[in-house]
C-alpha cells in the first residue's frame, strides 16, 4: 500500500481534495492511503510517506522538503488541478510519480 501525503498551510482546503482522491482511489482499484496535514506536521509525517504532494499556497517550501527527503518524490499540486479540485488526476500524477 503506496502512502500519499499532501501538505498545505493549515490542512484544511486540502482535505477536500483528499475526499476526493480517495473516491478515485477506490474507483480504480488503486490500494493506497492519502491524507492531508499542515506543513508543520511535515517531521512527523514525512517519514513515511511514499510520495510528498505540496498545496500552491506552500510552494515556496518544495526545495526545503525536497531537502528533508531527498529519497521521495515531492511535487508541488498544480495550481488548476488544486482549485478545481481534481482528485482523479492529482492521484493520478502522484501514481506516476512513484512508478506505478
Amino acid at each position: 500500500m503506496k502512502n500519499i501525503v499532501l501538505f498545505c498551510a493549515a490542512g484544511m482546503s486540502t482535505s477536500l481534495l483528499v475526499s476526493k482522491m480517495q473516491a478515485a482511489a477506490k474507483e480504480l482499484g488503486v490500494d493506497c492511503q492519502i491524507a492531508a496535514y499542515s506543513l508543520n506536521e511535515l517531521t512527523a509525517k514525512g517519514a513515511d510517506a511514499d510520495c510528498i504532494l505540496l498545496g500552491p499556497q506552500v510552494r515556496y517550501q518544495k526545495d526545503k522538503v525536497t531537502a528533508a527527503y531527498p529519497d521521495k518524490p515531492v511535487a508541488v499540486i498544480d495550481m488548476r488541478l488544486y482549485g478545481m479540485m481534481k482528485g482523479k488526476e492529482v492521484l493520478q500524477e502522484a501514481l506516476k510519480m512513484m512508478g506505478c
